[in-house]
């Protein structure tokens, strides 16, 4: 389960950001995660809770929100943006192939939400 690595880089990426008083003031961690990112968010959430549990007892009083967005693709034919649905990377206003993926690989620590 490629979540657990995932949950320990933000860790490190919050330790490389915040200073340890801001780190344990930490209540709400939120992602933005994209359907191609590879990331189930209910795996997300477990291996959440399995390596605070176990590794970073600070976050405890923490929870993570996965948000999740859609895939968008830019057409240069038409110069329209749409939603892919279904998997099929076609624009949605004139029909043609689209690989401009613009929006729904993404995995990034979306907030950071701090007790006063």
């Amino acid at each position: 389960m490629h979540e657990i690595s995932l949950v320990r880089t933000i860790f490190r990426t919050l330790a490389d950001n915040f200073s340890t008083e801001e780190l344990d003031r930490v209540v709400v961690i939120e992602l933005k995660v994209g359907p191609l990112a590879n990331v189930e968010p209910v795996l997300m959430q477990n291996a959440f809770e399995a390596v605070v549990e176990e590794e970073e007892a600070r976050f405890r009083k923490a929870t993570l929100q996965v948000n999740t967005v859609p895939v968008l693709v830019h057409c240069p034919a038409c110069d329209q943006t749409s939603e892919v649905q279904q998997y099929r990377f076609v624009c949605g206003n004139c029909g043609n192939p689209c690989a401009n993926v613009v929006q729904g690989n993404e995995l990034l620590i979306e907030r950071v939400v701090f007790r006063d």
